[in-house]
């Protein structure tokens, strides 16, 4: 019993560690909060939970479907790196680029509709600013991993599922308090911070499409090209 615990445990931190640091939820908060500009209160935390739930829905069907997907299209994980890595570099190079975010008065209705809201809380808010390629394909590395001897798969996969939702748990709370993070930053200290963190994005993004071409080049190294 105690080596279940203990393996549950150690389960639930090793996803955490793997994921956390690429999904960066406090580093995302200041992006939440400048894409969702002119948005109420209301809306803002519907959105953050909104999000939160498609960030659990994706990491917990990359971690246990993931690999059957791929290979059901015939689809290799450094393909999803390249493909992932690029619209990083697209995405991060649109932030860099963009000018500054103007505050726009709330007009309930009128610039945030439902079906807005509905639209941003998947793209761009989940995917790729939240779960990236590079955080799905952690999780299809994870689920492909994710067997322990002697301890019962079901431990392992309960474990795992639990991790992903402190995770998003995580990421609901960076969102829903990111205008408190904003306000202490202020004007200055948020253009600051979302500049930077773009251009780490970016880098993330170089970074992931080069582990995918390295990923290819040993692919056709074993098959002698």
């Amino acid at each position: 019993m105690q080596l279940h615990l203990l393996a549950f445990l150690k389960t639930v931190f090793f996803v955490l560690a793997a994921l956390l640091p690429i999904m960066n939820p406090p580093g995302n908060a200041p992006i939440f909060h400048s894409l969702t500009a002119g948005a109420s209160d209301l809306t803002r935390n519907a959105l953050a939970w909104r999000v939160a739930v498609n960030t659990f829905i994706l990491l917990v069907a990359g971690m246990f479907i993931g690999t059957h997907v791929l290979a059901f299209f015939g689809i290799s994980l450094p393909v999803v790196k390249v493909a992932g890595g690029l619209l990083v570099i697209a995405t991060a190079w649109k932030l860099l680029n963009m000018e500054e975010v103007q505050k726009i008065e709330t007009i309930p209705g009128s610039l945030w509709t439902k079906e807005l809201a509905s639209k941003k809380a998947f793209y761009p808010l989940t995917f790729p600013f939240t779960v990236g390629p590079g955080s799905i394909s952690v999780a299809i590395t994870l689920g492909a991993g994710l067997r322990i001897p002697e301890v019962p798969v079901l431990i392992t996969l309960t474990a795992a599922v639990v991790a992903l939702a402190l995770a998003a748990a995580a990421v609901y709370f960076s969102n829903r308090f990111a205008g408190v993070l904003v306000r202490f930053l202020g004007d200055t200290g948020t253009t600051v911070m979302l500049r930077m963190y773009s251009f780490i994005l970016l880098c993330i993004g170089v970074q992931i499409m080069w582990d995918g071409i390295g990923g290819l080049l040993l692919q056709l190294r074993s098959i002698g090209l």
